[in-house]
């Protein structure tokens, strides 16, 4: 053992450093005992007998172990074979321990740091002193400190969790917004075929017969000098007849450009406005559907709403029949729209045979979803409620920008 790991008095002088000892000791705050090889008390300044609730004289020849170290922290018994305070002059093992309690007389414990080394005079061991600290304090920082660390680490976990999940709820979102981008590029797509069609189809037709009916009367034109009365009153009659088949052809092609153009834009929508263009749609639906219509609109002096908000519930609306067309199988058609404190409310509900809930929220159900966005780009919301079997109720709910109170909802 080093002169660090053990506590040496000069042969002969005990006594008087003993007294020097005393003297020193009873001016440390620390704990301070000595033992003898039994492990009874040899000494202990004041500041260690009252942190274990005892005066110095009281402990004075008791056994240090079995007063204080009987017991571990969760009450268990700990054998002074185990004791590294005893095992510092039965073994010559100097200790320094911080994970030990001592035990006070009202039978509570606290935390105590502590050493122990062996008492020396010469080659002589005649026991071990102590020194210890309460660090109830320090153990309560400490505990403080790993339950602030666990806290953060908990809230740590927390923010991971709900960082991954706005994670993958954004790349969700970004995907359907892919989805639907490519879904709306398609149907954008289809509509110019299908307008390039009919205009190929039906104005290209109607426009080559136009123009061989045209080159028919030049030529025929051509031929009139020459011909008899008789020939040429024929002739007129023919002239007549083809002149006539090319004003229905016109007419014909009138009447296509103006259904394409308000395939396009209705024209109703410019003209008569919201309200109007509403039911003129609702009409054209049911009777190229051959569904019956329970009609009912309470917009009374209500004006119609700015363009591109109008523009937006027409098309929203649209989109409600569509689905009605292409799923529903329905015979009949309810349609209420109404204007109350200034909040929009259009319901669509169809007889057919319904649909269960989660199909409204399918990640392909791209015209649930490109109405849902067209609503909520102007502050609206659209509800779903169906059913297999029941029909579907769509309704949007939207604030107009002017006051309105007009209506009820039945």
């Amino acid at each position: 053992m080093s002169a660090n790991n053990v506590l040496k008095l000069p042969a002969g002088q005990g006594a008087l450093w003993q007294h020097r000892l005393g003297l020193m000791l009873e001016s440390t705050g620390e704990g301070v005992f000595g033992v003898d090889l039994a492990g009874d008390c040899v000494f202990i300044n004041r500041a260690g007998a009252q942190m274990i609730g005892f005066t110095a004289e009281e402990v004075m020849g008791r056994n240090m172990h079995a007063l204080t170290h009987h017991s571990h922290a969760d009450g268990t018994a700990y054998a002074d074979s185990d004791c590294p305070i005893f095992n510092a002059f039965r073994n010559g093992l100097p200790c320094r321990v911080d994970v030990e309690v001592f035990w006070r007389r009202d039978g509570t414990a606290f935390p105590v740091e502590y050493s122990s080394y062996p008492i020396l005079e010469g080659d002589t061991v005649h026991g071990a002193v102590i020194t210890f600290v309460d660090i109830t304090s320090r153990k309560l920082a400490a505990d403080e400190l790993q339950r602030a660390h666990d806290q953060l680490a908990r809230a740590n976990d927390e923010l991971e969790q709900r960082v991954a999940m706005r994670t993958e709820e954004l790349s969700s979102a970004l995907g359907q917004l892919r989805e639907l981008s490519a879904y709306s590029e398609q149907v954008r797509e289809e509509e110019r075929t299908r307008i390039a069609r009919e205009v190929h189809d039906e104005l290209g037709s109607l426009l080559v017969a136009l123009k061989m009916d045209v080159n028919w009367l030049h030529k025929r034109l051509g031929e009139q000098e020459g011909r008899s009365a008789e020939a040429a009153g024929d002739m007129r009659t023919q002239m007549r007849c083809k002149c006539q088949n090319m004003s229905r052809l016109i007419e014909t092609a009138v009447d296509n450009v103006g259904r394409i153009i308000t395939d396009l834009r209705p024209s109703i929508l410019d003209h008569q406005g919201l309200w109007a263009a509403l039911e003129w749609q609702a009409q054209e639906f049911v009777q190229s559907a051959e569904m019956s219509l329970n009609w009912c609109m309470d917009v009374d002096d209500v004006p119609d709403p700015p363009e591109p908000l109008a523009m937006g519930v027409f098309r929203i609306f649209q989109e409600m029949l569509s689905n009605v067309g292409r799923h529903a199988h329905a015979r009949r058609l309810d349609v209420r729209i109404v204007v109350q404190a200034g909040v929009l409310t259009l319901a669509v509900q169809d007889d057919g045979v319904g649909a269960p809930a989660q199909a409204f929220e399918a990640a392909d159900a791209y015209g649930v979803m490109g109405m849902r966005e067209r609503a909520r780009h102007f502050g609206g919301d659209i509800q779903i409620t169906s059913a297999p079997g029941q029909g579907t109720l769509m309704r949007l709910s939207i604030e107009l920008p002017h006051q309105m109170s007009r209506g009820t909802l039945g």
